[in-house]
């Protein structure tokens, strides 16, 4: 894999992180539970579920991640970060762009049919103001030898880089698909905001 300057590399992933945050707030904070927690005309998960799906991984990763990042700094720092093609595979997997395949949730990450949809909507928030204070440490670390267990195989790690993209990536893939469960409904919605 060709080395990417590490900088630039959090100073993006940061950005989608803040924009991850903006859309959260703008769509769905304040909206109600019960169309928070509507199923998807096509039957998918509900905007509630699918943010509950991402504060799973969150509720595994960003723990993982603060720890490291308080134990990773004798490893040094290094100004360059180079992914691995394990990580690689991941992150295309999850991204919306190149990821365009379905996949099932693995046991722990399935999120239940009623939920407290304005906590979950909290907590999705919170764990996003904790990945942006992860990337911001990050700055004066070794992103290729801090290694993260993934959750669905804890016997293989990836380096945090790997790890800061897939995780973003796959919040990204998710916000969408929360997203479009607003399509049908959008005419009332944007109705009801003039």
């Amino acid at each position: 894999m060709k080395p990417v300057d590490k900088k630039q590399l959090l100073q993006h992933l940061e950005n989608r992180v803040e924009g991850h945050i903006s859309e959260v707030i703008r769509l769905f904070q304040n909206m109600d539970d019960e169309i928070l927690n509507k199923s998807s005309v096509s039957g998918g998960w509900s905007i509630a579920q699918c943010l509950d799906h991402l504060n799973s991984y969150g509720d595994y990763y960003l723990p993982l991640i603060v720890k490291k990042l308080e134990t990773g700094s004798k490893y040094g720092d290094n100004p360059q970060f180079t992914g691995t093609w394990l990580g690689s595979y991941f992150i295309s997997m999850m991204e919306p762009e190149t990821g365009r395949r379905k996949y099932k949730a693995f046991k722990g990450h399935i999120p239940d049919a009623d939920l407290n949809a304005s906590k979950v909507v909290a907590e999705f928030l919170r764990q996003q103001e904790v990945m942006l204070m992860c990337l911001r440490k990050a700055e004066a670390k070794n992103l290729d030898k801090i290694k993260i267990p993934i959750s669905i195989g804890k016997f293989i790690c990836l380096r945090l880089g790997d790890v800061f993209q897939f995780i973003i990536a796959h919040n990204e893939r998710h916000i969408r698909q929360a997203q479009r469960n607003l399509v049908p409904q959008s005419r009332g919605i944007g109705q009801s905001c003039q």
